[in-house]
């Protein structure tokens, strides 16, 4: 029996990918940027063997910081700096905060006493707002953690759970010099693809 608990364990695999970089604009001079996280597993402590949501980098902060109050002695990986200048014209600098995301979320699902911790499911495998997470993993939200989880549309967030979570881990808004900053502040408007955003910015120095 035990042979057969250590084989399982020697298969389990969890594969998670930080991706596909959108733009999305707030008002006139305001922007954010979204990324996705597509997650493959066939472990046991998740739910879903395949996820793929949406989330900001204020969310992976507030994340780390609801880790961090249960890590106990458990150093957590860093996640890449704040960057006041952050601008998705940057190629190189918009793929460096995809892979420090991607860096921190690999070794958090590979902490198995990080795994215990239902807000870092919800985060992973749901459409919920950080506000709705926080509800819903203390049970004061009319469905479970395993139904929200199930109720997840494959990363497409719902605007009537997507309220304002936290304040800019960014700083700033865009200026008029077009320079095209993050910031990040609640989700509006129509998202806009990668390729699209760096073109729309081109055409402002044009």
């Amino acid at each position: 029996m035990d042979s057969m608990l250590d084989s399982l364990a020697e298969n389990e695999f969890v594969s998670i990918s930080v991706r596909d970089p959108r733009l999305h604009k707030d008002d006139f001079w305001r922007t954010h940027v979204d990324y996705e996280i597509h997650l493959c597993t066939n472990s046991m402590c998740f739910r879903k063997k395949t996820s793929s949501v949406r989330r900001r980098y204020s969310e992976f902060v507030w994340l780390r910081h609801c880790l961090e109050q249960n890590a106990l002695i458990i150093v957590l990986p860093r996640l890449p700096p704040r960057n006041p200048f952050f601008s998705m014209r940057k190629t190189e600098q918009v793929f460096q905060r995809m892979k420090g995301l991607q860096d921190f979320l690999e070794n958090v699902v590979h902490t198995p006493l990080l795994l215990s911790d239902s807000r870092l499911h919800l985060f992973l495998q749901s459409d919920l707002s950080i506000t709705k997470i926080e509800r819903c993993a203390l049970g004061k939200t009319r469905y479970t953690v395993a139904e929200a989880i199930q109720r997840s549309v494959g990363g497409c967030i719902r605007l009537e759970d997507k309220v304002s979570c936290d304040s800019d881990c960014e700083s700033s808004s865009s200026s008029s010099s077009g320079l095209g900053l993050s910031v990040d502040t609640p989700v509006q408007g129509s998202p806009l693809p990668f390729s699209e955003s760096l073109a729309r910015d081109q055409q402002l120095f044009i």
